[in-house]
């Protein structure tokens, strides 16, 4: 049972009798309890005549899926087995980071009659977002007493990162049907595969002179090549402590998703296999065997549950993961900050194992904010804002320096840049031959 303002404007009408008929203070007590009496006696009676909210059956129809950012319609059906007609409020219990909003919803619905509540969600964190029950809260004519239950409904919706650097996946494509051999340019590097013959024409490497066939044809003829295809891609994301950081109002982590969904997404057009890990002392996500939609689908249903652990990272273990995962030459894409030596010393205890059997690449987001510091000088305190830029940048260089001289390669950028910088990175190495 629940008490509605009306009751409460009623019992506080009962000012005016008092006022009018109390001219003793017994008179004024006698009158205030005929009052209140009379106050119980008409909220008594509206919750008798108030329909059973417990009498609804409840119904859900919600998408299982969602993408951050967007937005999602939940579909609450609700029918009236009842006898009488039921008004009042209906409260979807979500909680607040599906974005929900105003969930409160008032209905009017006759016995035996179905009703349909639409809810907007715009759920603002990745992961599940639930709802466990709805609440009714009946009120009878009078508006005075109203009957209230919680009904169990469950529901839940799975957010998904958002993958916002899918819009520079067309480009990409192009770039690689370019050096797959499907537009006019054809390239030859270390690692490509012979495509087909052609005439010789201006401008072409003599190296590519097929002198067996330019003897057969009495023409000169030259090989054109294509990249490799079929090669193995694995994406390793950093989910330990240092993923927790935000760079540029975004978690670490999240950027490292979008990079990865958008080479894999790449990579997985050019033909070649990927696989997917996210590790911290524990596999939080693995991906294996996939291949096109059903690999994206898959790597976006393991990160959407992934939150960072404040925890370090196990490099040692990561190269004994990735061995699991393939024992043949493979580009490993480590997804990982590098901004102190002391927090990158694991990480360069362990890439000249991972060089010596694979390519390696390193990518690390960097904070936009520190390159501007640098050169804000107005104050005192700007200075020294300044100089503790000046040495987290030098910092992150010698990280990089000795990166470089494991044998890896690197690709830093801010958060926005660093998904398609990575995936140049990747059409480059596809270019010169070297996965």
């Amino acid at each position: 049972m629940a008490l509605t303002g009306r009751f409460v404007l009623l019992v506080a009408l009962g000012v005016v009798p008092i006022v009018v008929l109390g001219d003793t203070v017994a008179s004024a007590l006698a009158v205030l309890a005929a009052w209140l009496l009379l106050c119980l006696v008409l909220g008594i009676l509206d919750l008798a005549l108030a329909a059973s909210p417990r009498a609804l059956r409840v119904a859900r129809v919600l998408p299982s899926r969602v993408r951050l950012g967007e937005t999602v319609t939940s579909e609450l059906y609700l029918t009236n087995e009842g006898a009488r007609r039921l008004r009042g409020v209906v409260r979807d219990g979500w909680q607040p980071s599906a974005g929900a909003g105003n969930n409160r919803t008032a209905v009017s619905l006759p016995a035996g009659e179905r009703r349909l509540i639409a809810l907007t969600l715009r759920p603002t964190r990745r992961g599940e977002r639930t709802a466990a029950h709805v609440t009714v809260r009946a009120g009878g004519p009078l508006g005075l007493f109203a009957r209230q239950a919680t009904l169990h409904a469950p529901a839940r919706i799975r957010v998904l990162p958002p993958f916002h650097s899918r819009k520079h996946l067309p480009s990409r494509i192009s770039r690689l049907k370019e050096l797959d051999g499907r537009t006019s340019v054809l390239v030859r590097g270390q690692g490509t595969e012979f495509d087909s013959l052609r005439e010789y024409v201006r401008g072409d490497d003599v190296r590519s002179i097929d002198w067996r066939a330019t003897a057969r044809r009495n023409d000169v003829v030259v090989r054109t090549w294509r990249p490799e295809r079929d090669r193995r891609i694995v994406i390793v994301i950093d989910t330990g402590r240092t993923s927790a950081a935000r760079v540029a109002d975004e978690p670490r982590l999240d950027t490292a998703f979008e990079a990865a969904l958008l080479l894999a997404a790449l990579a997985s057009q050019a033909g070649d296999r990927v696989d997917f890990l996210a590790w911290d002392r524990r596999v939080r996500a693995s991906v294996q065997g996939a291949s096109g939609a059903e690999l994206l689908s898959r790597m976006v249903d393991g990160m959407a549950l992934i939150e960072p652990e404040l925890i370090e990272m196990d490099w040692l273990a990561l190269p004994g993961q990735v061995r699991g995962i393939t024992a043949q030459h493979a580009l490993v894409v480590l997804i990982t900050p590098m901004d102190a030596p002391g927090a990158s010393t694991g990480l360069l205890s362990v890439l000249g194992q991972l060089t010596q059997r694979h390519t390696v690449l390193v990518a690390s987001v960097t904070d936009p904010t520190v390159a501007e510091l640098i050169h804000v000088r107005n104050d005192r305190a700007d200075v020294y804002r300044a100089a503790s830029a000046e040495r987290t940048m030098l910092d992150s260089a010698r990280v990089a320096a000795a990166v470089r001289q494991l044998g890896a390669d690197i690709v830093t950028a801010t958060p926005e840049k660093l998904p398609p910088a990575l995936a140049d990175r990747y059409i480059a190495l596809k270019a010169a031959g070297r996965l």
